[in-house]
């Protein structure tokens, strides 16, 4: 939608015009609008003053479209219908319409996707749209209603609801724990980590919070939580990975912990809601159910 409004019409002009255009006569539009003909004739003319083009030609008995009036009213027309039936679906189901949510992918799909289903069930109608977004973005610019936020409680011009904080454990091959025998967070420097690109200063809060300082944690750089996961199940070093998200991996024995050591991480996750869009139906109802889904989660 442009910024400036001066070329949205008033609604009364476009009703106007839509009467004159499907009845071929101002007098006529005029009857079945409860107007007289000079309120009408004047509508339309304001309506072409803001158009800047003749919408009519005028005739003694009868007006037509001119091509330009043609075009307009096959697009005033199909615009009126849709305001219609939106105004009729929302009287009748004022919970109705499209919900736009921004995920972050690798919590999206493990952990919330199996749990749309609820939602689904819950709010039949309303219709889930899903983006997939790493950082912070212009919700308002992109028309999304909200996104799942991992990190510091900070998004411009958003309201956050804390959903969880998560637990992170070091996660490895059998083979590498093998091959290097760790026994305490220090050994871990001996081995390559594999570093979260999203999340660069992750290791060095974990060894800070196991008491080593300034540790240089080198490593390799990867974007993705899937692919840091396979990483680390190939071999090819530690990663710091949450434990909600991974269970599976460890319970097929496809992931170790490198060291039985648990801690939660700096971030937590939160549903980031566009402000200009908090009174939304179906955004009401997903944040109340979004909360409800993250109660019961084990981090």
């Amino acid at each position: 939608m442009m910024n400036s409004r001066k070329y949205l019409p008033p609604m009364g002009l476009l009703v106007a015009f839509e009467a004159c255009a499907r009845l071929g006569k101002f007098t006529a539009a005029a009857q079945e609008l409860s107007l007289t003909q000079s309120a009408v004739s004047r509508q339309i003319r304001a309506l072409e003053e803001i158009a800047g083009v003749a919408l009519f030609v005028r005739e003694r008995q009868a007006v037509r479209l001119t091509p330009a009036g043609e075009i307009y009213a096959e697009e005033i027309r199909h615009a009126l219908r849709d305001i219609s039936n939106s105004t009729l679906r929302i009287k009748a189901s004022p919970g109705t319409g499209t919900l736009k949510l921004a995920i972050l992918p690798t919590m999206g799909t493990r952990w919330l996707a199996p749990l749309l289903p609820d939602f689904v069930r819950r709010h039949p109608g309303v219709t889930l749209n899903l983006v997939t977004r790493l950082e912070p973005f212009d919700m308002d610019a992109e028309d999304v209603h909200a996104a799942i936020h991992y990190g510091a409680p900070e998004w411009p011009r958003a309201e956050l609801d804390f959903l969880f904080e998560e637990t992170i454990f070091p996660a490895c091959s059998q083979g590498l724990k093998t091959h290097f025998g760790f026994a305490s967070a220090q050994d871990l420097l001996q081995a390559p980590l594999l570093h979260l690109a999203s999340r660069p200063q992750a290791w060095a809060q974990w060894f800070a919070a196991q008491g080593i300082e300034g540790a240089l944690a080198g490593g390799i750089s990867i974007d993705q939580f899937a692919t840091v996961t396979q990483a680390a199940s190939a071999g090819l070093g530690v990663a710091l990975l949450p434990e909600f998200l991974f269970r599976a991996e460890l319970e097929r024995g496809e992931l170790v912990s490198a060291l039985d050591v648990r801690s939660r991480s700096q971030g937590r996750y939160y549903l980031a809601c566009a402000a200009s869009k908090a009174w939304y139906p179906p955004l009401t109802a997903f944040r109340g159910w979004i909360r409800e889904q993250a109660a019961f989660s084990i981090s």
